[in-house]
């Protein structure tokens, strides 16, 4: 796996990527040159063509994102993946028509771009099956054996299996040794594996003390054998850390959980820039959600809540009401449940289209919040998860955010396991935090907003 923006992708997927875009340039840069002919290298080079083509190539990759054609889980279901492979070429046509009615010189014009989509479509065609056929040879695959027993070996295992994209062949694990376990068996069982060519080594042993061959996988390593442990994989695989596995150990000694004052400042100006861009944008929806919100049910269109933020300083959190307003006077402070009835109509409608968090906006220009990091919480469930989930506190070292790693890749949670579960993002945001996984969030979260699904 490789990584970029501080998190782990297969590089099978960017080599699909990567193939993909060289196609698409490629298509709408032949497009080009058979339509202009002997004109091709002045519309090229001196009518910015190379410029249009590139912006085109982007849209038409951000397409592939949305339609999920880079999304693992559906690579085996072929006949709907063409389905989603042709839908692109499609909506391009429909976005490139609508561009050349109203501003024609942001084409090259000349019937080039319909030339580049025809190419498209059928070299897209041709490019997946032949990237189908070639992951599937045995011998692009890397063999691989799990040092390790008990429930997180399995895991382990299961992950690697299930995760095709990861180009990984698990050839054995200790998991599957018969008697007792002894330092002399694993070892025995470890080599007799390898020598039927092995090329990394992962060790997910429960208690490595007297049971870890470790002159055996010294001498493995020394002959170019990769030796790697569980828990970095489990990371990369998830994107999460796991809280019942940590150790204060862990968090002191690993890489990351940098926060330098100049990364802290470049991450506040970035919030602070795309949350005055999405204010000005959203500006002409507020007043329509004002009167929604009135014309629905009675009380203030406002709602404010006390919030932990950094440094578990107490600000308030402000967002437009969605429930009714004496909807905690019996209960208390409680989560939000699915159909819930002290939600109101307008206010299901708002939580969906995520209308409700635009006040949130100005608790970023305040400095309360930024833009990404883990979920603002109030005080009396942060109380009561600090005490039962570990590490809990430690998501309050960063700002909180309108949107996070956590929101993009897990659901709404209003249980105690929802929130370990959530914790397990936030850990891994803080301890990989970057201005380029920041701007991954914002994208994620786009895409999640203007479809109208995915995490919350």
């Amino acid at each position: 796996m490789i990584r970029l923006f501080n998190v782990y992708y297969p590089v099978r997927t960017l080599i699909l990527l990567g193939g993909e875009a060289l196609i698409v340039w490629t298509s709408f840069l032949l497009g080009a040159v058979l339509q202009f002919r002997a004109d091709s290298y002045l519309v090229l080079n001196y009518e910015y063509g190379y410029v249009k083509i590139l912006v085109v190539t982007a849209l038409v990759l951000i397409c592939f994102h949305w339609f999920d054609l880079y999304d693992p889980e559906r690579f085996n279901a072929k006949g709907d993946l063409y389905f989603r492979l042709l839908l692109v070429p499609g909506l391009m046509a429909l976005m490139l028509a609508l561009v050349g009615m109203v501003f024609p010189r942001f084409l090259l014009g000349n019937g080039s771009s319909l030339m580049g989509l025809i190419i498209l479509t059928l070299a897209l065609f041709g490019w997946r099956t032949a990237y189908g056929w070639l992951v599937q040879q045995p011998y692009l695959r890397e063999r691989v054996y799990v040092l390790g027993t008990g429930e997180r070996a399995q895991r382990l295992v299961q992950g690697l299996r299930q995760r095709s994209e990861l180009g990984i062949e698990v050839v054995g694990w200790t998991g599957n040794l018969d008697g007792a376990l002894t330092r002399e068996s694993v070892a025995s069982h470890l080599m007799n594996i390898v020598q039927a060519g092995v090329h990394r080594v992962i060790v997910a042993m429960p208690d490595r003390r007297g049971t870890i061959p470790v002159q055996e996988l010294l001498q493995l390593r020394l002959k170019g054998v990769k030796i790697e442990e569980a828990t970095t994989w489990l990371e990369k695989m998830s994107g999460r850390i796991e809280v019942e596995l940590l150790h204060p150990s862990s968090l002191i000694f690993a890489d990351g959980f940098r926060f330098s004052p100049s990364f802290m400042l470049m991450r506040r100006m970035l919030s602070f820039l795309v949350s005055s861009i999405a204010l000005l944008i959203v500006l002409p929806v507020i007043p329509f959600v004002i009167l929604a919100i009135k014309l629905d049910s009675s009380g203030p269109v406002l709602y404010r809540q006390k919030r932990v933020g950094r440094g578990n300083v107490i600000f308030y959190c402000y967002k437009f009401r969605t429930m009714r307003q004496d909807a905690e006077a019996d209960t208390g402070p409680t989560w939000a449940g699915d159909d819930d009835p002290r939600i109101t109509r307008t206010g299901k409608f708002l939580r969906i289209s995520r209308l409700d968090e635009i006040p949130q906006l100005w608790c970023v220009l305040k400095g309360d919040m930024a833009f990404v990091g883990p979920r603002p919480e109030r005080p009396e469930f942060v109380n009561w998860l600090s005490k039962e989930i570990p590490y809990y506190p430690v998501r309050h070292v960063v700002r909180p955010g309108i949107t996070g790693w956590a929101q993009v890749r897990y659901k709404y949670g209003n249980t105690v396991d929802d929130a370990r579960e959530k914790l397990q993002y936030d850990l891994f945001y803080i301890k990989n935090a970057s201005l380029g996984l920041d701007l991954l969030i914002m994208f994620q979260t786009l895409k999640i907003v203007l479809l109208g699904r995915g995490a919350q």
